[in-house]
């Protein structure tokens, strides 16, 4: 059975007429089962939770560029996904065009996944072809509806696209990712270069996915395997922060900060006038994440000490005891100016996104001033936190003089999913301490 834990990282002491408190909540999952392996007949439910995973690939017209290979790839990830499914887990494949239609089961709904399905939804989906337009709204609402038939589920989606949404409004695309809000999560990925990442991370933003680039045709297959598998570990359904703050106090900001960055503030869902809970999504039994809690509270008298939060968790709703923020007002500046390290590593890595988005702007808006020194600033920033991965993406975009001082210069010519890596993966972070 999986268990929570939730350990909190703060500096507690704030100075004479102090009122905003920092903590970094470490909340882990631990003991829960693995995931089953696909064919291997062990259950793929947590708590008696059936499992429900649906592909929605994109066949529209575009999809035959590149000789066909788009297509021929998508077709070759999704037969990858299929053959990942645990035995038992509820299934569907959708092709989404300017409309969209069950590849697998053909008759509609959900089949449940064994050898013979899955080969039946292997040859389906082989013979799926490219012509149509792009309404993805119209795709999610089919899966919303194909979910919607098992409430309760673990329920996950994988959504392929390389193009914009054109057959459609923003104001339709949005009404579909409403409705689908609270019943699944959503995992999307943009092929190429000629999709919209805000659309995308819009999408997986409301359904508690991730956004993020497959740059070649040949890169689907292993990232579908892998996205199915994760799912396939996911071992707890519904888990939420339930946060209390004291009378007087403002939440300023909750955000998730690892593995991803992740505005929760919006996401409050009112329990009673001073608590709130944020939904997280499903949970494997091996995982942890962190979150940067901010509370502004009523001031204190040095010497008084005060609960500042109090952090529950909602774990397939039951509530479950975690963590305490605290207040404790001081004269001692040694105590009140400390910066705990947690904190502050965040912080950095919060400001880091922020370089990255206006950098890249500045650099479409032709501002190369603003530009130079934004990526410059995101390049010190992910230099000292550790976090290689990003100083490579950023060193696709600027020439790196000195990381130490963010001394970089513009490249003349970059490549479209260069720039767009970049920006769909400025939100990953690396925990403390990784060098």
């Amino acid at each position: 059975m999986t268990s929570f834990s939730a350990e909190v990282f703060q500096n507690e002491y704030l100075p004479e007429g102090g009122d905003v408190v920092d903590a970094v909540v470490t909340v882990s999952a631990a003991d829960g089962a693995a995931g089953a392996a696909a064919g291997t007949g062990a259950p793929v439910t947590a708590g008696g939770r059936e499992r429900v995973e649906i592909i929605i690939i994109d066949c529209s017209g575009s999809m035959r560029e590149e000789g066909g290979a788009k297509i021929r790839s998508a077709r070759l990830a999704t037969m990858a996904a299929i053959d990942t499914l645990a035995d038992d887990t509820l299934f569907a494949v959708i092709a989404g065009v300017d409309g969209a239609y069950s590849l697998h089961p053909q008759q509609g709904g959900l089949d449940r996944a064994n050898a013979v399905t899955r080969d039946y939804a292997k040859q389906a989906v082989s013979k799926a072809r490219a012509d149509g337009g792009t309404a993805i709204g119209t795709w999610l609402r089919a899966a919303t509806s194909l979910f919607s038939l098992v409430p309760d589920a673990i329920a996950h989606c994988t959504l392929l696209t390389d193009g914009k949404n054109q057959h459609e409004s923003a104001a339709e695309l949005d009404a579909a990712i409403s409705q689908g809000v609270g019943l699944f999560q959503c995992d999307a990925r943009g092929l190429g270069s000629d999709w919209n990442v805000e659309e995308l991370r819009r999408i997986a933003t409301a359904l508690l996915g991730t956004v993020d680039i497959i740059p070649r045709p040949e890169d689907m297959e292993a990232e579908f395997r892998a996205l199915t598998a994760q799912a396939m570990a996911k071992e707890v359904g519904s888990v939420a922060l339930r946060l209390w703050h004291p009378q007087g106090s403002q939440l300023e900001f909750i955000r998730q900060v690892a593995p991803n960055l992740d505005e929760l503030t919006t996401r409050a869902q009112p329990v009673n006038p001073l608590t709130n809970d944020y939904p997280l999504g499903a949970w494997s039994g091996d995982e942890s994440r962190d979150y940067h809690i901010r509370v502004r509270i009523p001031t204190g008298a040095v010497g008084d000490e005060r609960l500042a939060a109090r952090v529950m968790l909602l774990v397939d709703g039951v509530e479950q005891p975690a963590a305490l923020v605290r207040a404790v007002w001081t004269n001692d500046s040694a105590l009140s100016t400390r910066l705990n390290r947690e904190v502050a590593h965040y912080t950095g890595q919060a400001e880091l996104a922020d370089a990255i988005h206006d950098g890249l702007a500045a650099r479409q808006a032709g501002d190369g001033d603003t530009a130079t020194v934004k990526l410059g600033r995101a390049v010190q920033l992910a230099h000292e936190a550790g976090n290689d991965d990003t100083v490579k993406l950023l060193q696709k975009v600027v020439d790196v003089e000195d990381p130490k001082t963010g001394t970089v210069r513009l490249k003349k010519q970059v490549e479209a999913v260069d720039e767009m890596a970049l920006d769909v993966r400025s939100t990953r972070t690396v925990r403390v301490g990784k060098k």
